[in-house]
Order: C-alpha cells, then structure tokens, then sequence
C-alpha cells in the first residue's frame, strides 16, 4: 500500500532514474520547494563492510566548511574548574556530579554530551541512557577530551557525528536547503572525503557503492561521486 502524500510521488517522478552527477542533485533537492519550512539535507553512503565486524566500523566526527545550519545543544561533564570556560565556549550545562545525577534522573534535553577523561569514571555510568540515545561521550567521535572547551565550541557550532548503521550505511546533515548550492557541494565533498580518509584497513573491494541526497521530507536522489 503506498501511503505517499501527491507532493511526494509528484517529486520523486521528478527524480528519474539512475544515479545524476554531485551538481544535479543538489540541484534536484534544492528544487523540492513544496512544503513551508527551511529542509535539512542529508548525505547517505552505503559502504563496502561488514558492520558486524568491529574491525569494519566508520565513526567519528568532523567539522563541515559551511556548518550545517543548526546550533547544537551541547553539555559538558568536567571537573568544576572548568564548567565556567565550557559554559563560555557555548554548553548549556557543565559539571560532574550534579550534572550526572541530573541525567541519571532522567535529563536528556541535548543534542552533545562531551566528557573530560577525568571524569569518565562517573560518566561510565551513564551509558545505559545515553548509549541508546547516541549521545554517550566516546574517544572514537571525539567528544571524550581533555580540551573540553574546544570541543563544547565545535559542536555547539553544528560539528557532526557518524557512525556506521546496521546496513553499513553513514548518514549526515550536510546543510539546509536554503544554502547557497555551492556552499551545499562543498559540504557533501568534505563529508565524502572525509569518509573516504577513514576506510577501515580491514574493508576489501568497492567501499562507497552507493550515495544519495535528501530533504527531510523528499525523496532521494542517487549522486554519483
């Protein structure tokens, strides 16, 4: 049964077939203009591996050229000496035991959690409500540091996170729709480049095999890379 609004049907028929070169995409999605609100775009590549092994995994984070359009709301879990310099650099919130109990009792209002390792001990706990959430603090996406301000800083400032799904797929907001089409590019081939930096060693054959672009709520369009 296909439940798909006529604005979406009507858009994909506009997607035609076949994957389209990295500049007629984007123009593609930035033509998908239906609805009333600024769509996020979204960057999907299917990778070579095999997500069931460890060995395999793509995660990590980095900083796009044009940000994403978003501010992040981000917390920062440290030593108290430094709860004033990552509340300047952009946290909502900061500490280490008030904090932790208020998220042990059930706080989630954030989009980042960063953690200094000296406070990791406490934090640990954390995981079973965080770890579901994807904002548990980790070394691998860097936001487990000891300059826990910088960090605050670039997340706050829309630095993404990703992470290999269960299909061996990577997502990533790469910007608005209202972006500048070249600023959007940009983006997208810092994000692939990115990716491609990152390939686990043990990761044989063909590792991207797919990308495609989105809006939040259009269809996907292949690109070629």
């Amino acid at each position: 049964m296909n439940n798909r609004s006529k604005r979406y049907t009507k858009e994909a028929q506009q997607v035609g077939k076949g994957p389209v070169s990295l500049d007629q995409g984007v123009d593609k999605i930035k033509a998908f203009k239906s609805v009333k609100f600024d769509q996020t775009v979204e960057c999907v590549l299917q990778l070579g591996i095999n997500p069931k092994q460890t060995d395999q995994s793509v995660r990590g984070a980095l900083s796009l050229p044009h940000g994403v359009g978003k501010q992040k709301k981000v917390i920062a879990f440290c030593e108290d000496s430094d709860a004033e310099a990552a509340k300047k650099a952009g946290a909502v919130e900061a500490g280490a035991d008030e904090l932790v109990k208020r998220v042990t009792d059930g706080w989630t209002d954030f989009d980042v959690a960063i953690a200094s390792p000296k406070v990791m001990g406490k934090v640990g706990k954390l995981g079973r409500i965080l770890g579901p959430q994807g904002k548990m603090p980790s070394p691998k996406n860097g936001t487990v540091t000891a300059d826990v301000a910088t960090a605050v800083a670039e997340f706050a400032a829309g630095k993404i996170e990703f992470r290999n799904d269960a299909g061996g797929n990577v997502h990533a907001v790469v910007g608005k729709q209202s972006f500048d089409k070249q600023k959007l590019i940009e983006n997208i081939e810092a994000f692939v480049s990115h990716i491609k930096r990152v390939k686990p060693s043990a990761a044989k054959g063909t590792y991207i095999k797919k990308a495609c672009l989105s809006a939040t709520m259009s269809p996907g369009v292949e690109v070629s890379l």
